[in-house]
């Protein structure tokens, strides 16, 4: 089996020590992913729902690079502090996962840093062909 690692270049990999997605044989694992920080701040977008557009859109190019896309994801995981935000997200997600949905667990937790509202991660299966 191949292992393929796929960098994001984001600040959490250098300084914990991971990838933001690993490629072995069909499946596609992303790694927690948060939103960006904006440019003009340096801070993530306000609120769960932005904070999970742009954590989505990480996970889309992680995935793009893999070779697969949201309609190859199996599973998915959703970290909040907060549990009552997550509702805000709920249009989001059912727009990216349309008619593909995968197995979903919600988990309210501590996130790494509390200006973070939503964690995203994926396993995504796609097989070669």
């Amino acid at each position: 089996m191949t292992i393929r690692r796929i960098s994001s270049g984001g600040a959490f990999e250098a300084k914990v020590g991971y990838c933001r997605a690993v490629v072995a044989g069909d499946w596609v694992h992303v790694a927690g992913t948060v939103a960006a920080p904006l440019p003009e701040t340096g801070e993530p977008p306000a609120g769960a729902a932005a904070q999970c557009v742009s954590a989505l859109a990480i996970i889309e190019r992680a995935l793009s690079e893999a070779g697969a896309g949201f309609s190859d994801v199996v599973r998915v995981s959703y970290m909040l502090p907060a549990a009552d935000e997550f509702e805000a997200c709920w249009p989001v997600l059912s727009a990216t996962f349309g008619d593909n949905p995968p197995a979903a667990t919600m988990i309210e937790c501590g996130l790494i840093d509390p200006k973070y509202r939503i964690e995203i991660e994926v396993t995504a299966y796609k097989p070669a062909r």
